[in-house]
């Protein structure tokens, strides 16, 4: 019943304190954080469950569910609690005792919500989705839910293609959500002062701007595997969704009292967004492509949420948040600004992504003077040719400048990251990788530092929908394994670490992330075999899932190492991030010619269309 009573709702919190003491971290599971906002159950009219699927420290180190969070609680009427996915000692215990998967704030269960709104932030987490739902005693396909069940939905990166989850969510929301999200809650209010079927509930629903609900929209395959087409099953909904979109971020609100944990989690800090998109165009980075255009917050906007968060939590260390705040363009004032009034508190500033430039390790210098950390490039590829294929931007004179520069300013351990698996890589790109980490490790000795030491990571390229690269293969797991392998004899030298990632796993997320509905029936087989967890190694089964697929009669290497052709009809063509698929086209064949795309925002435009599309105008505060 989503109408409990209050005495009803304390009957799990005594049952659970009775075991929590025999689980890993308790403290994931009690609520009760300092600035937790508790509402009346009875007095709010749309109750709202913000589902992140990982662990506590994960899911509360993410922005975006601490500003869903505040922005749906502002709302005086409607009311917004967390779970997270429980580990797996605390999951055997809740099934043990058959006490359903409950919200953190009231520790209300799950299916006495009207709606449950899942984070999408990879892909490796989908399992996990379809584990809480089943521990919440909520049914799994969306056309299974009644009346008395809450709506399930879905946000964030994963729902530009979210075809694989597509018969176990109601309805995704595509974009950012600040806005968009309180329009769905008020359908749903209304919904509940008067019923309307659920067909015609998400005929409604999909006329909001990023609204999109699957089964009103119909795939049909050819003999071959190939999607033929994607239409409307329903006249009344678009034939395209556009995704949602804040036009200007002083205007929305921000979280500045956020709720404090218990434990550490892994951003442990405030958070400033100083802006959202980056313009410069990295041909395999979907983020860089979905979050367009730039728009940023103003110095003065990010001085007050400053000064509010320094009140509200007692941090010691704020970071400047966005996909290349280097780029940010009042960047060093903000820093200066921060620093200045909160020396005597010591507070530090931490960047999380710098320009491969001296400029950024300036920038670095400035805001170390605090507490000195560890400084990260990210040439991304060994040669030039390759970097030109990827439009990264950035050149081995770039790279030297900047490790000169950081050596010279003190530091002595340098990160280096890189993409193998790339479009066109030959072995000679590889060759340039170890080459320019022992260039790397040259200009540390011969600057005098002491103990210098190198961390190499690579990364396997996995192709992810709306971007030029959708259309590439992935690399295959042998040849991944031997490139690793390959490298790891390069780069043997007592001061240089090597970490590279699990081929399996990149495989198994390029198949989810260019996947279609019919990966559906494998998700299923895969959580009834017991995966979940995925992305975490300890707990990942890769044969399991390659049970899962056999059974289902469905081959991953489809939709992971096979081409696709330019007017191949992709799952996500019908859900739209507002850059042209010509645009993307165009993209993939200057890559292919080793031509590169300049930053718009420095130069001419693009031509991408998300600015003439959704009807932007670019205005860089500052």
């Amino acid at each position: 019943m989503k109408n409990a009573t209050n005495a009803a709702r304390e009957d799990i919190r005594p049952r659970v304190e009775r075991f929590l003491a025999g689980v890993q971290k308790p403290s994931r599971y009690i609520g009760n954080e300092w600035n937790v906002t508790r509402k009346d159950w009875d007095q709010t009219k749309v109750k709202m469950a913000l589902a992140f699927p990982d662990i506590y420290e994960v899911g509360m180190s993410h922005l975006g569910m601490r500003i869903l969070y505040h922005r749906v609680n502002h709302h005086p009427e409607y009311l917004c609690e967390r779970v997270f996915a429980p580990w797996t000692d605390m999951e055997q215990k809740l099934r043990e005792e058959e006490i359903p998967l409950y919200s953190l704030e009231s520790f209300q269960p799950l299916r006495n919500f009207d709606v449950v709104g899942f984070s999408l932030q990879y892909e490796m987490s989908f399992s996990n989705i379809l584990n809480m739902l089943d521990l919440a005693g909520i049914p799994l396909y969306a056309a299974e839910r009644g009346p008395e069940d809450p709506w399930v939905i879905a946000g964030g990166p994963c729902a530009y293609n979210p075809e694989p989850l597509a018969p176990f969510i109601d309805f995704f929301l595509l974009g950012e959500s600040e806005e968009q999200l309180l329009a769905v809650l008020d359908l749903i209010a209304e919904q509940k002062r008067q019923p309307l079927p659920r067909r015609e509930f998400l005929r409604r629903a999909a006329q909001v701007q990023g609204v999109y609900a699957p089964e009103l929209y119909q795939v049909a395959y050819q003999a071959d595997g190939r999607i033929e087409k994607i239409e409307r099953a329903d006249e009344e909904v678009p034939d395209r969704i556009e995704k949602a979109m804040i036009k200007d971020l002083d205007e929305v609100l921000f979280p500045t009292q956020p709720i404090m944990p218990y434990l550490e989690i892994i951003h442990d800090r405030m958070t400033l967004e100083v802006m959202r998109g980056c313009s410069r165009g990295c041909r395999f980075c979907q983020a860089g492509m979905v979050y367009r255009p730039v728009r940023e917050r103003s110095p003065e906007t990010l001085w007050r949420q400053m000064d509010a968060l320094v009140c509200a939590t007692g941090y010691q260390e704020v970071s400047l948040t966005s996909l290349s705040t280097g780029d940010y363009s009042c960047v060093q004032p903000v820093i200066r600004g921060i620093l200045d009034k909160y020396k005597d508190e010591r507070i530090n500033v931490s960047l999380p992504s710098l320009r491969l430039d001296s400029f950024g390790v300036q920038l670095a210098q400035e805001v170390q003077k605090v507490r000195k950390s560890g400084m990260t490039f990210a040439p991304e590829a060994g040669s030039q040719r390759l970097r030109n294929v990827i439009n990264k931007g950035v050149t081995e004179e770039n790279l030297v400048e900047a490790a000169t520069a950081a050596f010279k300013a003190g530091w002595s351990h340098l990160k280096l990251y890189f993409m193998i698996g790339l479009p066109t890589e030959t072995r000679e790109d590889l060759d340039g990788i170890a080459a320019l980490v022992r260039k790397v490790v040259d200009i540390g000795v011969k600057s005098g530092r002491r103990n210098v030491a190198i961390t190499v990571s690579t990364s396997s390229f996995v192709p992810k929908s709306h971007t030029p690269f959708q259309w590439e293969p992935q690399d295959s797991m042998a040849s991944l394994e031997e490139k690793q392998k390959y490298l790891k004899e390069r780069l043997r030298d007592r001061r240089v670490k090597y970490n590279y990632h699990d081929v399996q796993t990149s495989f198994l997320e390029a198949v989810l992330a260019k996947g279609d509905r019919r990966l559906a029936k494998v998700l299923l087989l895969a959580w009834q075999k017991g995966c979940r967890f995925d992305s975490w190694s300890e707990h990942f089964r890769y044969e399991l899932w390659l049970q899962a697929f056999q059974e289902a009669g469905v081959d991953p290497h489809f939709y992971a190492n096979r081409p696709l052709a330019g007017d191949d009809v992709l799952p996500w063509d019908h859900l739209s991030c507002g850059v042209d698929k010509e645009f993307l086209i165009g993209e993939r064949d200057r890559a292919m010619q080793e031509v590169t795309t300049p930053d718009c925002r420095f130069g001419e435009c693009s031509g991408c269309g998300v600015c003439g599309g959704l009807g932007v105008d670019i205005d860089l505060k500052g």
